[in-house]
């Protein structure tokens, strides 16, 4: 049964116990953020209170996805700023291709590095034609990370259904695997792995040091599910993702990924880390 809308949000985090969660207790050292796309229409709105929101809810990191990077420096600063006073930080952004760039590189360094970022994650190379388009795809990955590992900072690829679908009798994401360096973090969106019919378990072992983040969306079968589930209540195998990315994956920090859900988006991913709190013990 879906839960009443018109109970109150403070009273949600009241008796789950969210607001007071510690995620740095004993056992617990990898932390938890949000994937602002989660709350995107809230962040379009009102920047500054929705970094309030996803703080008090207890999420450490944040993840900014594309459109940061029409920001100035000085909407960085502010942003950097607004992130240190409220004890959150940001460990990556989201970013079209034009940010992995030669020409436009530059202008993303600067930006994460003013927030603080270490990854500038590819988000999507869209439909590249081919197993060749694929490993052109790797270079572009490549030659980015040769720039950003001087200066202490790393490039990664966030997956999504297409690379794990076989073309020419291989999968995209194993094309970019195996055609870039260690230093390319592979980060592993769970939900679009399950539904494209891969096991997220075993591709986590296959690339040991390698999943650095990972895009905890969940996903179901059926009508009115799919990636409208929240996280926990879909089919991912959670403690065994955990226990892999823990333990030889080179997990450095989980982001919790909502698209859509029944909820609106402020009292959805409050929802999430509720369920986080139950499953991540």
């Amino acid at each position: 049964m879906i839960p009443d809308h018109s109970f109150s949000r403070r009273s949600f985090l009241a008796a789950t116990g969210v607001a007071g969660l510690a995620f740095g207790a004993p056992g617990v050292s990898i932390p938890v953020g949000l994937e602002l796309y989660s709350v995107r229409d809230e962040l379009a709105k009102n920047r500054t209170l929705t970094l309030r929101e996803v703080a008090r809810d207890g999420y450490q990191v944040v993840e900014f996805y594309a459109p940061y990077y029409s920001w100035t420096t000085d909407d960085a600063k502010l942003v950097r700023k607004q992130m240190d006073d409220l004890g959150i930080r940001c460990n990556s952004t989201h970013n079209g291709g034009d940010s992995l760039a030669p020409e436009g590189i530059g202008k993303a360094i600067e930006l994460n590095q003013i927030l603080g970022s270490k990854y500038i994650v590819w988000a999507s190379a869209g439909k590249p034609d081919g197993l060749d388009g694929w490993k052109a795809v790797a270079q572009k990955l490549s030659s980015a990370a040769e720039k950003l590992k001087p200066l202490g900072m790393g490039t990664g690829y966030h997956n999504h259904q297409l690379e794990f679908i076989p073309v020419e009798g291989k999968r995209p994401i194993e094309v970019i695997a195996a055609n870039t360096p260690a230093e390319v973090m592979l980060q592993l969106d769970v939900g679009t792995c399950i539904e494209a019919g891969s096991d997220p378990v075993a591709w986590i072992q296959a690339n040991p040091g390698r999943i650095r983040c990972i895009h905890c969306k969940d996903w179901a079968p059926g009508e009115g599910k799919g990636y409208q589930v929240l996280f926990g209540e879909g089919v991912a195998p959670w403690p065994a993702i955990f226990q892999a990315a823990e333990n030889g994956g080179g997990v450095e920090y989980y982001l919790i990924e909502q698209e859509g859900s029944r909820f609106p988006e402020f009292e959805g991913v409050e929802r999430c880390i509720a369920n986080w709190k139950h499953i991540k013990v």
